[in-house]
């Protein structure tokens, strides 16, 4: 009877989407890395077992006391430092970035597991001083305590994980009722430097911008605004547009995209999944993936809603926030209207570290869900 009853209180809609997701992933992987031109299918073999290990750590997480270990944030915190501080020194690198520890056969990439670390110790540190929300003095060690972690991400490079970081901390502050007088004046602030910074990298001559972003930074980012300057600099959005374009509404069939299939896809497997899904789903297709994607995080909108404490609030908008940003950014990327920031598509793209770590976030999900949801005579929404 309690086994049954465990499982009754499980979020099976949630569970059922990141299943959907996870396997249109692998198909689409596996059309990505050219399983049906006869080559390897190790990156499908290698994600489906990413995907089981990612189950068994969503079990975990699901059941684990999570108020208990919320008392160690501060160890947790420092775990993430160190960390993000041993990829500095001992870290594997590709493409001229070093994100990677090397554990035997396997490699991790702490970036990923920094967004979870993060999601869980902010949501402590804000739901203990909470009445400091509104606080200058508060509001700047926050900020501080999310830098440093930013900071040893920057150093990689990984702008992604970086701009996913600051995204969480906005929307924790947020939920946690931070003033609008705030709000207002960080955006005062904050439009004009974006301005300024695109205002900058178009320039012939830069002031700043070229000094203090990495070179490939820069260039993805004067891409962006001035296409025609360099060509080369535009070939990964260039063709990815015209993935997704020849998709038209239904698209061209399953391991039939000519770009794709041709090798005129950058990272496809990865960062430009959603090109693949373009082309070889067409707008149907891209769609239903938006659409499952909008439930994951549409679910995790109104277990936070109905959480009975601040903190179990905090950590799952947190993650909420997490996958609507990177969903965004991922196809913001892939359809031409942001810079190439290397983001991937939650479930769907291909890796190890950011499967795990969606996994896990998930169980965190579903654990406060079976135990920190209000009934619906209570005043709930489930």
């Amino acid at each position: 009877m309690e086994f049954k009853k465990y499982f009754q209180n499980f979020d099976w809609p949630l569970l059922g989407a990141v299943g959907v997701l996870t396997i249109f992933g692998l198909v689409a992987i596996a059309s990505a890395t050219h399983v049906n031109l006869g080559e390897s299918a190790t990156f499908v073999v290698k994600q489906g077992a990413f995907f089981v290990v990612g189950i068994i750590l969503m079990l975990i997480a699901a059941n684990v006391d999570y108020e208990y270990f919320s008392q160690f944030h501060i160890p947790i915190y420092c775990i993430n430092l160190l960390l993000l501080m041993a990829v500095l020194l001992i870290g594997t690198g590709a493409k001229g970035a070093v994100r990677w520890i090397a554990i035997g056969p396997l490699t991790i990439q702490p970036s990923e597991f920094a967004k979870i670390m993060m999601i869980f110790c902010l949501a402590k540190v804000i739901t203990t001083n909470h009445h400091k929300i509104n606080r200058l003095p508060f509001l700047a060690f926050l900020c501080i305590y999310v830098m440093v972690p930013i900071v040893l991400i920057q150093k990689q490079p990984a702008l992604s994980a970086s701009l996913v970081l600051i995204a969480i901390f906005c929307i924790q502050l947020f939920v946690a009722g931070l003033s609008y007088t705030f709000i207002r004046n960080v955006l005062i602030i904050t439009v004009p430097i974006i301005a300024f910074i695109l205002w900058d990298v178009a320039r012939e001559n830069p002031l700043i911008m070229d000094k203090i972003f990495e070179p490939h930074q820069f260039n993805r980012i004067l891409s962006f605004v001035d296409p025609k300057r360099d060509a080369s600099l535009y070939y990964q959005t260039e063709k990815s547009i015209s993935a997704i374009g020849s998709g038209q509404l239904t698209g061209q069939g399953l391991f039939s995209g000519t770009l794709n299939q041709l090798s005129y896809l950058p990272e496809p497997h990865n960062d430009f999944i959603f090109s693949v899904v373009g082309e070889e789903f067409g707008f149907i297709g891209c769609i239903f993936v938006l659409g499952v994607l909008l439930f994951i995080v549409f679910r995790c909108i109104v277990i936070a809603i109905s959480s009975r404490n601040l903190f179990s609030q905090l950590v799952v908008a947190g993650i909420a926030g997490m996958f609507a940003f990177q969903t965004f950014v991922n196809a913001g990327v892939a359809l031409g209207i942001l810079p190439n920031t290397g983001m991937s598509l939650p479930f769907v793209s291909y890796g190890g570290s950011s499967m795990w770590a969606n996994m896990v976030a998930i169980g965190l999900v579903l654990n406060i869900r079976k135990k920190e949801t209000k009934s619906l005579f209570e005043g709930g929404l489930l």
